[in-house]
């Protein structure tokens, strides 16, 4: 008798639990939506809340933009959020890439529901107007030459430039050594002033001072041509297939957010990528607009995770 009560009640949690669910989702959302990120004016908060803009009206509630500090924490916060669909993580690479150099109290896989990925954008393989490398084939002759003499200036440990810089180094077999600046325009200034050879900065910033023939861009860091840098080739066809360290920006949920939930987000966000006028604002934000599904986001932070932690462990890299 036992046994058939539990078997009943079983079966009924089976039946109602996805009532509940979509019951959920016709009343979501109940309550305004809080979108957590990093500090104001990064590139995390500008799409954070073009994003938050753009949904708002479709889902009938505010939605506002909450600023923690970079690292980790925005991912604790979000982790531990009820899984109600009312708060919402947008949020870099920085998410599965930070607990692999610094200690997390979440797991990037687990405690996360995917939503979409929302942009991308690559950095920049540059080197000064007077550096005597015209070509990548040149830059790595010279770094092969030179080995341990070649500097590139990072803005941080474990940035995104930095990270750049690794994997090429690794995939180039040359041994180029990392530099760490106080912020992208000091590491700037030091390949002006030619204190460093090389650096991987941001297609946005990288842009007018090629413009202006102050640095010469040799290669993009995505695996494809990037509308962002026009007329510039992937450091992938330069004899290192399969290259790519790019910054991703991606929405996602806490776990356990009911799949009716995270799918209704999902679709505002896809509108909004799609919706007239929005590839143009994401542009001028020195990104890419994506779009994806939960399941292609979920497969590429495992993809990441693998692919950039062994780049990570290779290069001893870890915050304090």
């Amino acid at each position: 008798m036992l046994l058939l009560r539990l078997s009943v009640w079983a079966l009924a949690i089976v039946l109602i639990g996805p009532r509940v669910d979509v019951a959920r989702a016709q009343s979501y959302p109940s309550q305004p939506v809080r979108v957590v990120t990093s500090e104001a004016t990064g590139g995390n908060d500008l799409i954070s809340r073009l994003i938050a803009q753009g949904i708002a009206g479709p889902l009938g509630q505010p939605v506002t933009v909450d600023n923690r500090p970079a690292g980790v924490t925005p991912g604790e916060i979000v982790a531990k959020a009820p899984p109600d669909g009312h708060t919402v993580l947008i949020y870099n690479n920085t998410l599965w890439v930070g607990p692999l150099m610094q200690p997390a109290t979440y797991d990037a896989v687990n405690d996360f529901a995917p939503i979409t990925e929302v942009a991308r954008t690559p950095n920049v393989l540059v080197v000064a107007s007077s550096s005597p490398a015209k070509s990548v084939a040149e830059l790595i002759a010279l770094a092969r030459a030179r080995p341990g003499e070649l500097k590139y200036g990072v803005s941080g440990i474990g940035a995104g430039n930095h990270l750049a810089g690794e994997l090429f180094g690794s995939m180039a077999g040359v041994r180029i050594v990392p530099v760490v600046f106080k912020g992208a325009r000091a590491a700037l200034d030091a390949l002006f002033a030619n204190e460093t050879q090389l650096m991987f900065p941001t297609a946005i910033s990288t842009a007018p001072h090629v413009k202006a023939g102050r640095m010469r861009a040799l290669a993009v860091t995505s695996a494809q041509p990037s509308a962002l840098m026009p007329g510039v080739p992937p450091l992938a066809t330069f004899g290192l297939p399969g290259y790519e360290s790019i910054t991703i920006f991606a929405a996602f949920a806490p776990a356990a957010t009911p799949r009716p939930v995270v799918a209704r987000l999902n679709e505002e966000i896809l509108r909004f990528l799609n919706g007239p006028g929005t590839r143009e604002k994401i542009f001028g934000l020195g990104m890419e607009p994506v779009g994806s599904s939960p399941e292609q986001l979920a497969a590429t932070v495992k993809s990441e995770i693998a692919r950039m932690g062994k780049v990570i462990r290779d290069a001893g890299i870890k915050l304090e």
